[in-house]
């Protein structure tokens, strides 16, 4: 019985601890100031493989490359927008955790809000439908209602 609230808290321990282990000791670097902004610079970046995860706390390799990348562009002498600037130019604004709101992006942005809505519609038709087909009687309760005034004035 106690098997299964330890098992769990280990699940959830790991899972926490996990995008520390995607950054391995020999990509780090020697300076904890540059090594602190190129952290900050792949929070912001998506890994392409992993979709919503961020190339900081990604395992994948392309996402190493990628980190790998962003210290050889910290390294080389470029700010933090630089950086981003550069992938961008490589990778595209998917790369992007938090798109900017232009003529590409606009159905990643707006397209939740259509489905919210699409489903609200969809919600509405559907019980206005409901309320018609429960208002209106058919023949069969009619019917019903018939036989039972006349049973109630047989007795």
């Amino acid at each position: 019985m106690i098997r299964l609230p330890v098992a769990l808290l280990l699940i959830v321990l790991f899972a926490i601890a996990w995008p520390a282990f995607a950054v391995t000791p020999e990509e780090q670097l020697a300076d904890p100031v540059l090594e602190q902004r190129a952290r900050e610079v792949s929070k912001q970046l998506r890994c392409v493989v992993c979709q919503n995860q961020s190339i900081d706390g990604s395992n994948a390799p392309l996402a190493a490359d990628m980190r790998r990348l962003v210290r050889q562009r910290l390294q080389a002498g470029d700010s933090n927008q630089q950086v981003i600037d550069y992938i961008v130019d490589r990778y595209g604004n998917f790369v992007l955790l938090r798109p900017p709101l232009n003529q590409n992006t606009l159905a990643l942005w707006l397209g939740p809000l259509g489905f919210v809505v699409f489903g609200i519609l969809i919600f509405w038709r559907t019980s206005r439908q409901k309320q018609k087909t429960e208002t209106q009687p058919t023949d069969e309760d009619q019917r019903v209602q018939q036989i039972l005034n006349q049973f109630r004035e047989d007795n």
